[in-house]
């Protein structure tokens, strides 16, 4: 009678860590980077499908990956703010109580199933009054990092995020609008050996200036301003 095949727990949750950081690998990148007004999310994304969304009052979401996992995660976070908002108050909601149930699901479909999750998303907040900012990352098998003033997720993050810190960013909550969009774009633009147009852009931001609604999607006059400054909109 032949052995059943054996495979160490550690060799399976090493298989699975580069599994999943493969399929990430595959997609483009998102940084998120704050600016004196707030927080500033761009994605590097031709396609129409957003990769950037508003969860709830003050706290944005990013994800990259699988665009089909990362957006069951973004639609079970909005029923959990909007569930923990309509129970308690709307102040209860937080990012940190968000990423830990993103945290919580990931983690147990990575320790769980034989298939982990292909994504890695970001979980955003601004500051309202003198409150910072908040910036976290959480991976495919649920490790939580918390940010500060800028981070990369997606495709080459780490070859962004080293352009950024070290040709682009001095103080990023000290920087403007443009300068950060401009920062983020030329980092995964010199990355991919591409120059990235405002077709090819998605950018959103967090604004604690704004009345009323603080989310604001960026449209392309406005991107084209930023980055071509020379050119009138």
């Amino acid at each position: 009678m032949p052995l059943p095949y054996y495979v160490s727990p550690e060799q399976m949750m090493q298989d699975k860590a580069e599994y999943a950081k493969k399929g990430i690998a595959k997609g483009r990148s998102i940084a998120a980077m704050e600016y004196n007004e707030g927080v500033v999310l761009v994605a590097d994304n031709p396609s129409s499908l957003n990769k950037i969304s508003e969860v709830y009052d003050r706290i944005a979401f990013a994800g990259a990956g699988r665009y089909s996992e990362f957006e069951n995660l973004r639609k079970a976070g909005i029923r959990h703010a909007d569930m923990k908002g309509f129970l308690y108050s709307r102040d209860d909601v937080n990012a940190k109580s968000l990423v830990n149930a993103y945290s919580q699901a990931l983690g147990t479909v990575f320790s769980q199933e034989i298939k982990p999750l292909e994504v890695e998303i970001l979980v955003v907040a601004v500051g309202m009054d003198d409150d910072p900012n908040e910036i976290y990352r959480v991976s495919f098998d649920g490790s939580i990092f918390d940010e500060k003033g800028f981070t990369v997720i997606g495709g080459k993050s780490e070859s962004v995020l080293a352009k950024l810190k070290s040709r682009y960013v001095t103080t990023p909550s000290a920087s403007s609008l443009a300068e950060v969009v401009v920062s983020c774009v030329a980092a995964m633009g010199e990355v991919t050996g591409q120059k990235l147009n405002t077709e090819g852009l998605e950018v959103a931001i967090l604004s604690r200036s704004a009345k009323g609604r603080v989310f604001r999607r960026l449209p392309q006059s406005e991107l084209s301003q930023y980055l071509n400054p020379s050119n009138p909109a």
